[in-house]
């Protein structure tokens, strides 16, 4: 295995198994597919590398009304989740949600939080493979420890 001959890949990969669900096969997957964190300046990118993020589509933000620009009144409209992804990443990163909503720990907690504030179920777990995304990028780049205190509630 390249990872255990390799000083950075080894801690990167003890960074990685901190987080809940993910064991040594996803972590490894992980590095294998990522590479690197800094290829990702925010975790937007990474949840569009994921097929993670939301595609939105919008026909026009202005338009004419007795020769004025003004906004349109239409809102953007959302298409779902965006299609042109890595579809290993996605299948890593909601795999490991799925198993997150199965098993006790933080990510069941904050799964369990998303369904008492009313969330479908299909959506708590795409907010939970979002924040475990996040989670992932913010600790390989930092190489920060896993700590479940800054789980919050808020947007993934």
């Amino acid at each position: 295995m390249l990872y255990k001959r390799c000083p950075a890949a080894r801690t990167a990969v003890k960074v990685l198994r901190q987080i809940p669900c993910i064991g040594p096969i996803r972590a490894a997957l992980l590095l294998a597919i990522m590479q690197t964190p800094h290829r990702f300046r925010s975790k937007r990118q990474l949840w569009a590398y994921s097929g993670l993020g939301i595609e939105t589509h919008d026909s026009a933000q202005h338009r004419y009304v007795k020769g004025r620009l003004q906004p349109s009144p239409k809102p953007q409209q959302i298409r779902g989740l965006n299609q042109d992804h890595n579809h290993e990443m996605k299948e890593i990163f909601k795999s490991t949600a799925t198993l997150a909503t199965r098993c006790a720990g933080p990510l069941h907690d904050f799964y369990a939080g998303l369904l008492a504030k009313g969330m479908k179920p299909e959506m708590a777990r795409l907010t939970l493979a979002r924040k475990i995304a996040a989670i992932t990028l913010t600790l390989w780049k930092k190489g920060a420890r896993f700590n479940p205190e800054h789980l919050k509630a808020q947007a993934a």
